[in-house]
């Protein structure tokens, strides 16, 4: 599932962020990659040890638990501290597909079920860096307003295009969620979404304890911890 979630960043949060990565040390983004992930990738990145890394990565964790789509579409179960890149000057990441398993910082382990970019770049400030997303359906091009975010399956092929013009800044992290199955986690965000509407529309309260029942059920059974 492809899904928008905006205004996950305020403009003043967004601007906190700019500050710090505009005086921050960058390396070079390949020391994060396999070596087959290395041939296509050119970009900047925060260092995975950076105290800067750490602090941002908080401010960011915190403001999607507050977004009202997130939590559902996403069902989090583990989360790898998010990361922040930089594209400029023809900085690119050719079609790859993201690790399966990532280490986590206290020896465990991730799944990485879904992938997650939270744009912190205004679009009109550079040219190029879309991301683009592969599926059945086709490609799908995304560039956000800064304080929006994209979440999408890992198991998708995607790219970066070139930057040709300023610099695009982003945070990007991955989730273990606690349902697997893309298409299971589809249908109980849209589920979700139903009830939330019959809720607020004043739909019979009995009916709507069924369809809550039914929700919890699947997800019961779906769900892995």
């Amino acid at each position: 599932m492809l899904l928008h979630l905006p205004d996950v960043l305020t403009p003043d949060q967004v601007a906190q962020c700019r500050q710090a990565l505009d005086a921050a040390d960058w390396t070079d983004g390949r020391e994060t990659v396999g070596a087959q992930g290395a041939k296509v990738k050119r970009n900047l990145q925060l260092p995975d040890a950076s105290p800067l890394r750490a602090q941002l990565g908080q401010l960011v964790l915190a403001a999607l638990a507050r977004h009202p789509l997130y939590h559902a579409a996403v069902l989090p179960l583990r989360t790898l501290t998010p990361r922040f890149n930089r594209y400029e000057g023809g900085g690119h990441y050719g079609f790859h597909v993201d690790g399966a398993v990532m280490a986590l910082p206290d020896a465990g382990q991730l799944r990485s079920d879904v992938s997650c970019t939270l744009f912190l770049s205004d679009p009109d400030s550079y040219d190029g860096g879309e991301l683009i997303v592969s599926d059945t359906y086709g490609e799908h091009e995304v560039k956000l307003p800064a304080g929006d975010a994209i979440v999408y399956p890992s198991s998708s092929l995607h790219r970066v295009q070139p930057v040709t013009r300023g610099a695009r800044l982003a945070s990007f992290f991955w989730v273990q969620s606690l349902v697997r199955d893309d298409g299971q986690r589809r249908l109980l965000f849209e589920l979700d979404n139903s009830i939330q509407q019959l809720t607020a529309t004043g739909a019979d309260a009995a009916a709507v304890l069924q369809l809550t029942g039914v929700y919890h059920n699947l997800l019961r059974r779906w769900s892995e911890t």
